[in-house]
């Protein structure tokens, strides 16, 4: 639609500029002066910025601009210069770097240009308000390429003290201008992590698949289990190959579903986080179909997702990666631990955020979140006080500086509702305990930290998302230890400190940073890519700002918006987490 608009614009001002006779000023200070009225919003003439589609960066454009005192920056007295064309050519291949070049004017500038080659190819001048529009676009295309390819953080420029981002952007435009490094400018700003750099390679080696077709389907058939014949096995050693789970003709020979087919499905199915039995039933065959191009997007969404984190965890960090239910904790990038994990429900996600790990809490207390309370522990209680002892609960007054501690026996319960319960309900340390015997405590906003659980057959199951957005550790005791080493502690005295009846609190003497992430595509440490279902449906609201952009609103307001909307669901259930 934008580039029916664009199209029609150009059409209605073509009679009136293509023939007209070459004016005595030069095209840079035609251009300059189109530039001042379209940007000076103290001239009157605003009106002339709708003419320019999506502006959505216009406050940015207008410094960039009245800061050169409206000198063009892409166009000489011959038109659009080298550095111009150099940045359309990346916009081209924008695709590589999980990027659409229409997110940065594309589809509008292409047009442009070939008005200008007909244009010089007819002997007509090309009008000096194109060459303004395309210095426009031109410019707002840079500086958005420069916001989203940082991570929405301020790009390194040359420049003393510190400065704001926006500030940032067009410093970086300006020196990027002047020394004409623009590609190896933008490039620069991707994250070199090699990680990073794996799903970018793997990007382009799917996309490169994809113009060739893509991997043939599998039809659809009864289970297949190792030993067995069926006409499919050629499709499926096919689809493993293009996968790079199979090498190339190593299972040809292979009559039925043979060893070397069956090792490599168990690795398919290990990447895509399914049970590694080396069968193909519904589960398997569904993931084995889903198209390439399905999984191109997936690496781009997950390509904006590192850009957007932060570029340095250090040498030492704990990492929790939601989609696939996992924790890590990283050394000098090696994995040295390694767990499954319980994250929240898809009622009550478990946020993305970064924070730092500062203490345990040994035999923790539970207190009920109102929730739980309102709807399953009271109505127990009101049939059977005596749950409340038996359950290993306790009720704490409201009232008073200390802890005072309320008999539930002194309490008529028929007259108790949720609004004017007595005191706040908690339960005491022991295996009884949802919390378990211990707390990993990194303070944040959304009150979500790691624990031990009560219900440890959970972590058998193949996706985890049964808690209320705190985190269950298969192996707590694991990695107490790991973390209190340094505090001098050994196994002994932390299950002494587990099977404690009071809570204890130990501090950290080295904190350990805490990134709670959520990756459906990356690269593991043995340099395979992995694919999880986006079971938050976070990819598709990223899939849907991007969408809002196309339409003319700004990706970055629509994913603050998309990350508002997580944060008050967190803000909501900070109230009823740890369960």
């Amino acid at each position: 639609m934008r580039r029916v608009v664009v199209l029609l614009f150009l059409l209605a001002l073509a009679p009136a500029f293509l023939l007209r006779p070459a004016p005595a000023a030069s095209l840079p200070g035609e251009v300059a002066g189109i530039l001042r009225i379209v940007l000076d919003d103290d001239t009157g003439a605003a009106a002339l910025l709708p003419a320019v589609p999506g502006l959505a960066w216009g406050d940015l454009v207008r410094r960039f601009y009245r800061q050169r005192q409206f000198r063009p920056a892409w166009v000489t007295d011959l038109g659009l210069d080298g550095r111009a064309r150099e940045l359309i050519e990346f916009l081209r291949g924008a695709g590589d770097f999980g990027l659409c070049g229409n997110h940065y004017h594309l589809q509008e500038l292409e047009p442009l240009l070939l008005m200008e080659a007909d244009s010089l190819r007819h002997g007509v001048l090309f009008d000096a308000t194109y060459f303004a529009l395309m210095e426009l676009l031109l410019t707002d295309a840079f500086l958005r390429l420069a916001d989203d390819l940082s991570g929405w953080r301020p790009p390194r420029v040359q420049a003393r003290g510190r400065i704001d981002r926006d500030r940032a952007l067009v410093l970086f435009l300006e020196q990027s201008l002047r020394n004409g490094l623009l590609t190896e400018a933008l490039r620069g700003l991707d994250p070199d992590q090699q990680p990073f750099v794996s799903l970018l390679e793997e990007l382009q080696r799917l996309r490169k698949l994809s113009a060739l077709g893509g991997w043939p389907p599998i039809p659809p058939g009864p289970v297949l289990r190792p030993g067995m014949r069926d006409s499919r096995l050629a499709v499926l050693r096919q689809r493993l190959y293009y996968g790079g789970d199979l090498e190339p003709y190593a299972a040809w020979g292979e009559e039925n579903f043979g060893p070397l087919t069956v090792r490599a499905l168990k690795q398919f199915q290990r990447r895509h986080g399914l049970r590694d039995d080396g069968v193909l039933g519904p589960l398997t065959l569904a993931e084995l179909n889903r198209p390439v191009e399905e999984r191109i997007r997936q690496i781009e969404i997950n390509l904006w997702r590192w850009r957007r984190e932060s570029r340095n965890y250090g040498e030492r960090y704990l990492r929790v990666n939601i989609a696939a239910f996992r924790l890590d904790i990283i050394e000098l990038g090696e994995i040295v631990m390694s767990m499954p994990v319980v994250v929240g429900t898809p009622y009550r996600k478990t946020p993305s955020f970064a924070a730092t790990m500062r203490y345990l809490e040994f035999a923790p207390y539970w207190y009920v979140p109102a929730t739980i309370l309102r709807e399953d522990k009271l109505p127990r209680i009101r049939r059977d006080p005596g749950w409340l002892t038996r359950h290993h609960f306790e009720i704490v007054s409201w009232r008073g500086d200390g802890e005072r501690l309320i008999d539930p026996r002194a309490i008529d319960w028929r007259r108790v509702r949720p609004g004017n319960f007595p005191g706040i309900l908690r339960q005491r340390p022991g295996p009884w305990n949802p919390l378990g015997r211990v707390k990993f405590m990194f303070p944040n906003r959304y009150a979500v930290y790691l624990h031990d659980t009560d219900s440890p057959h959970l972590f058998a199951r193949i996706d985890r998302l049964f808690s209320s957005g705190c985190i269950r550790v298969e192996r707590p005791l694991d990695l107490a230890l790991y973390l209190l080493e340094k505090n001098g502690w050994n196994c002994e005295r932390i299950i002494e400190a587990m099977d404690s009846p009071e809570p204890l609190r130990v501090d950290l003497d080295e904190p350990v940073p805490v990134h709670i992430v959520y990756w459906t595509a990356w690269v593991d440490a043995n340099g395979q890519i992995n694919y999880r279902n986006d079971v938050y449906q976070r990819d598709a609201d990223l899939e849907l700002a991007w969408r809002r952009r196309l339409t003319g609103g700004g990706l970055a307001v629509q994913w603050a918006g998309a990350g508002a909307r997580s944060a008050g669901e967190a803000s909501a259930q900070s109230r009823s987490l740890s369960q």
